[in-house]
């Protein structure tokens, strides 16, 4: 009996530790902040209806060519990678997969004010502008035009995208996976002066923050980070899932081997403790 107690009043500390000091702490630590908006409120998304046919020519006569290339749609780079690092600090993206991975009111927002969609307003500003240039129109209802860029994006885009190419397409401009051996393909020069640090490989980084983090940060990179020069990506939920899906299948590949041993440790803890019992209960049973 009196074993049972000792047991008992370990369970209890380690339960007040477990669920009352360090949940205690990681608040502290981390503090609280909004879940991740995926409808992207701060926007003002329009209620146009895009045409993507018009979209089609509104893409080539507004100059997206200039900078992006289109591949699904036979449209390469106007640069290459070293050129493009070095006139905007970061190779402009491919735009094949946009509609399908990016959020379209967060699309339109981005064609039409790119500082504001970005949320990097306190690092672009009149005097230093965002690489990206605004999208003025051609003549026209601007978000009318706009709505049709986006809609022709959405046209075009593949029905179905693997994580590991939506992790391509939303981030590799910027951040490397050694583990997988996939390398940004902007100039880490140009790239550094750009963000203002290298920014980092990604690797490992779903070992280094919670799946909850990783979704709020990419989400918008200020919640967690007030001031950090990373822009806000837009994605879908979907095409975020995807994201940390795939970093998760290659920073933590033993995941579900280690959480499989872990349950069996604790059921071999579990009969050994028994045993331990039962023999420590004969022992002293022989003794007495």
């Amino acid at each position: 009996m009196k074993e049972l107690k000792i047991l008992a009043v370990v369970i209890f500390f380690t339960a007040v530790v477990y669920w009352g000091v360090e949940p205690f702490a990681h608040s502290q630590m981390h503090p609280h902040v909004a879940p991740a908006d995926y409808s992207f409120k701060d926007l003002e998304p329009s209620s146009k209806v895009g045409d993507a046919s018009r979209g089609a020519e509104t893409f080539i006569n507004a100059g997206c060519t200039g900078c992006h290339s289109l591949n699904v749609a036979g449209m390469p780079a106007p640069m290459d990678n070293e050129s493009a690092s070095a006139s905007f600090g970061v190779v402009p993206p491919d735009l094949s997969s946009a509609g399908a991975i990016y959020d379209k009111h967060y699309l339109a927002a981005l064609i039409k004010n790119p500082t504001k969609a970005l949320k990097v307003e306190h690092k672009f500003t009149e005097e230093r502008p965002h690489p990206m240039i605004a999208f003025y129109g051609l003549g026209g209802d601007i978000d009318q035009e706009i709505a049709d860029i986006v809609a022709y994006l959405q046209s075009i885009a593949p029905k179905e995208i693997d994580d590991k190419q939506v992790f391509a397409d939303a981030c590799q401009r910027c951040h490397d996976m050694k583990y997988d051996k996939l390398s940004s393909p902007s100039d880490k020069t140009a790239l550094m002066a750009y963000m203002g640090t290298l920014p980092p490989d990604l690797s490992i980084m779903i070992r280094a923050k919670s799946k909850e983090y990783l979704h709020t940060f990419i989400n918008d990179p200020q919640k967690q980070l007030s001031g950090t020069s990373m822009p806000r990506v837009g994605l879908t939920q979907k095409a975020e899932e995807q994201v940390i899906a795939y970093m998760e299948k290659v920073g933590d590949r033993k995941k579900a081997e280690r959480e499989d041993l872990g349950y069996k440790l604790i059921g071999f803890m579990v009969i050994f403790t028994i045993l331990a019992y039962l023999w420590k209960v004969k022992i002293w049973r022989d003794v007495h």
